[in-house]
């Protein structure tokens, strides 16, 4: 047994909230049981243990992410395997992309998804060429969490987003009528609306009969 993994399962046990519980159960629709931990109790959980028995290189912590991962009873377990993959030792990891990839499509839910989003924007930062082959790859994909994820992958870049590839995996989703895809495409627009809101204007003008009603209200919701 991954002792670091063993540890944070029974952290989170020792602060779960059988009250609790169940709200945090409805609120995210899960099929999953949740122990009644708060999000940001999970991540000082997941960290503080991560410190005081840290991975000795990063094939160990993968091997602990997946533990947590894969054989959670209960969602915190994996809020707290996320949480590890913002370790500094992480951080920039090319290497880890079938991970992230892994936990989109097993996690298959908002809140997984879009966690995974973050480190897909920090990739995008460090290995530019290679993380867009595989968000161009994820666009097209059968699974639409990682569609998904394509799409909202450079949220927080700002003025390093690249506006040629964030068309290029909008594009081949703008027909999709699933909520989660068209909800993402206007975020990531309303997102760079306030870094070139001009910019924004113009794509969704160009594209106006094809991208969806929730698409287009989301990208102008803050353009005058």
């Amino acid at each position: 047994m991954d002792q670091l993994a063993s540890s944070i399962r029974s952290a989170l046990r020792e602060a779960a909230d059988p009250t609790r519980a169940p709200r945090m159960q409805a609120y995210m629709k899960s099929a999953m049981p949740f122990l009644g931990v708060r999000v940001p109790d999970v991540r000082k959980i997941a960290r503080a243990l991560a410190k005081a028995q840290p991975p000795a290189n990063l094939d160990d912590l993968e091997a602990t992410v997946l533990e947590l991962w894969d054989n959670a009873t209960h969602r915190e377990e994996r809020y707290a395997a996320a949480e590890l993959t913002r370790l500094k030792l992480a951080k920039g990891r090319l290497s880890l992309i079938p991970l992230h990839e892994h936990m989109a499509v097993t996690g298959a839910w908002w809140d997984h998804v879009d966690e995974v989003a973050h480190h897909i924007a920090d990739l995008h930062d460090v290995h530019p060429v290679e993380t867009a082959h595989d968000v161009r790859r994820w666009s097209t994909s059968d699974d639409m969490w990682l569609r998904r994820l394509s799409i909202i992958s450079q949220l927080g870049r700002r003025d390093r987003v690249d506006t040629e590839l964030l068309t290029e995996v909008i594009e081949p989703n703008m027909g999709d009528t699933e909520f989660f895809i068209r909800k993402a495409i206007g975020w990531a627009l309303r997102e760079y609306a306030k870094v070139d809101a001009d910019w924004v204007r113009t794509f969704v003008s160009e594209r106006e009969d094809q991208l969806s009603g929730l698409s287009k209200r989301e990208a102008l919701k803050h353009v005058g």
